[in-house]
C-alpha cells in the first residue's frame, strides 16, 4: 500500500509561482509511474505531468513549458508551477500508478487557486 500527502498549494496571483511536493510512504521508485493530475469545479480529473523515469516524462499541453514535474533521491515528487494562470485553478492530485498490479494510489489533494 502507497499512502500519498501532497503539500505545497495555496493563493497565488497571475503570473505568479508555486511548488507542489509528494510525499511518499514507501519507496515508489522504479517500480511506480508517478503523475500530477487536477480537477477544476465542474470539470473532469485531467493529466498534467507524468513521469516514468527520469527521461520519460510528459506534460499536457496547456502547461508544458511552464510546469516541471520532478523527484529527489528518496521518495518525494515536485511540481514546479510557473507563469501561473486563473485556469490552472484546481485542486492537484498526486498519483503512483503501479503497471505490475495495475493499481492506482491517490494524494487527498492540495488547492491551487490563482486570482489577483
Amino acid at each position: 500500500q502507497v499512502q500519498l500527502v501532497e503539500s505545497g498549494g495555496g493563493l497565488v496571483q497571475p503570473g505568479g509561482s508555486l511548488r507542489l511536493s509528494c510525499l511518499a510512504s514507501v519507496s515508489v521508485y522504479g517500480i511506480h509511474i508517478m503523475a500530477w493530475y487536477r480537477q477544476a469545479p465542474g470539470k473532469q480529473r485531467e493529466l498534467v505531468a507524468r513521469m516514468a523515469g527520469r527521461d520519460n516524462i510528459n506534460y499536457a499541453d496547456s502547461v508544458a513549458g511552464r510546469f516541471t514535474i520532478s523527484r529527489d533521491a528518496r521518495n518525494t515528487v515536485f511540481l514546479q508551477m510557473n507563469s501561473l494562470k486563473p485556469e490552472d485553478t484546481a485542486v492537484y492530485y498526486c498519483n503512483a500508478f503501479n503497471p505490475y498490479i495495475k493499481k492506482d494510489y491517490w494524494g487527498q489533494g492540495t488547492q491551487v487557486t490563482v486570482s489577483s
